[in-house]
């Protein structure tokens, strides 16, 4: 890769706590400045890695569908029978959906596995939505177009690596920017005084997906913040003259630098040990919330979301964009011993991250989605399934019209006009329109939208109608 001082800026993140990149670039060369935002907003995007499967996520409920599911998938169905307690996949254990817009799937019911629970609850109570078979797109397409190559595809589909960068960039593996990070652009544009430290954070490492021009991904462990070796302790290597000594050698404290990208490099070191350490500084013990997190990886994660969103006055930012993840969805095989435990660790997870917001009081302000590769196919290979394309997600948080299910939901036969074999869906629902729809309730225009979101002027539809 070629180093440039564009690529050095972005790449801040040499040490360990993630960059404060985007320092050096001028907010006014955008062209719009219409975005709003007045009062607080965050998104949390929680992917899922590997593909999950959304046909195990939404089930049919009513009798004729839920029969010709379960004899698609009979083999896996006896694989969840064979589970110590009994099978949650039997009609008589799942959580029905009872969605104010049932009349749209004239007369076809749903529900979710009682793994989920926590989370159906809160679809059931009008804070939860699951937008149907939502996937990469260039342009609306049918299973003829797609047969025929008569409508441009996505780009290396059903390829794991490229399809996170595409659901994340529109892009395959190496794409520059997300369109997290340029929805955190638009909105730090707008504002006369943003802080750019802070708007984008993500706790699953660096992604392309909070990659911007302005702003640049901070990144933190699922314990908080970390510790910089040999500047964030008392004493190192046991003097405690050093870890200062040590934090003016990053800096180059007292030199002149003539060259820019020597520049640039050390105010990118400069700013990203100074925001670590306030952030650090402000994670002091306080207790900020109450309530109880579970102790799997995704409840650390979001956990520590929660702390920074309770900071949010103190770290002076009124627009965030946080990026969560865990990994497992890759299902091929021993799919009933797998997918429940996931399901579990996302519901317990997400539901103690929602029950947090209405305690700090934002719940109206912070919407949690899900995102993934890609779903699975209807069909599977004895004990599980494989790379499919269209899958279901969820959108959790007070600002949206709960208790629905957005976008179409294909039947659960082979065949339809959306199957490209296999029950491998084509979207129905684009991520440009996902995610516009999140964008516009963000605070971006449409123009705003548009730059962030090259791909969004292919669909008739920009707003899938999400939001109250």
């Amino acid at each position: 890769m070629s180093v440039s001082r564009r690529n050095l800026l972005r790449s801040g993140a040499a040490f360990s706590m993630g960059a404060a990149a985007g320092f050096g670039f001028d907010l006014h060369r955008f062209n719009a400045f219409a975005a709003d935002t007045s009062g607080y907003k965050a998104l949390v995007c929680v992917f899922l890695f590997g593909g999950m499967d959304g046909h195990d996520t939404v089930i049919p409920y009513d009798t004729a569908n839920y029969n010709q599911y379960a004899d698609i998938r009979s083999d896996l169905f006896n694989d969840y029978d064979n589970l110590e307690g009994g099978s949650t996949r039997d009609r008589a254990r799942l959580l029905p959906l009872n969605i104010t817009n049932a009349s749209d799937f004239g007369g076809r019911q749903f529900s979710m596995p009682e793994e989920l629970g926590p989370l159906h609850q809160l679809i059931d109570a009008g804070n939860g939505a699951i937008v149907s078979n939502v996937g990469p797109l260039v342009v609306p397409m049918t299973r003829t177009e797609y047969q025929n190559r008569s409508a441009p595809r996505p780009p290396r589909l059903f390829s794991h690596n490229d399809q996170q960068s595409v659901w994340m960039s529109s892009q395959p593996e190496g794409a520059s920017f997300g369109w997290g990070g340029r929805i955190a652009d638009m909105a730090l544009a707008a504002q006369s005084t943003p802080n750019a430290t802070f708007t984008a954070v993500s706790t699953s490492g660096n992604t392309v997906f909070l990659s911007g021009e302005i702003v640049g991904q901070f990144q933190v462990g699922s314990n908080g913040p970390a510790e910089i070796r040999g500047v964030s302790g008392d004493e190192f290597y046991g003097s405690s003259a050093l870890p200062g000594l040590f934090e003016d050698h990053l800096k180059n404290e007292g030199e002149v630098l003539s060259n820019y990208m020597q520049q640039d490099f050390v105010n990118v070191v400069d700013n990203s040990i100074d925001a670590n350490r306030t952030l650090a500084d402000s994670f002091d013990g306080t207790a900020l919330f109450s309530t109880p997190f579970p102790d799997n990886r995704l409840g650390r994660q979001l956990q520590v979301v929660a702390q920074i969103i309770a900071l949010r006055n103190t770290l002076s930012v009124n627009r965030q964009v946080f990026f969560v993840g865990i990994g497992g969805f890759d299902s091929h095989s021993n799919q009933a011993n797998s997918i429940p435990s996931r399901h579990n660790e996302i519901a317990s997870a997400v539901r103690a991250f929602y029950d947090t917001t209405v305690e700090l009081g934002v719940s109206n302000d912070v919407t949690t989605f899900t995102a993934s590769d890609f779903g699975r196919t209807l069909t599977i290979n004895r004990d599980g399934t494989d790379h499919g394309w269209g899958g279901h997600h969820m959108v959790i948080g007070d600002a949206i019209q709960g208790n629905r299910i957005i976008g179409d939901m294909p039947e659960p036969v082979l065949g339809h006009q959306y199957d490209t074999g296999n029950g491998r869906l084509i979207p129905t629902t684009s991520v440009d329109q996902f995610a516009g729809t999140l964008g516009a309730w963000f605070g971006l225009n449409d123009t705003e939208l548009d730059d962030a979101l090259p791909g969004l002027s292919n669909f008739s539809t920009r707003n899938i109608g999400l939001f109250i």
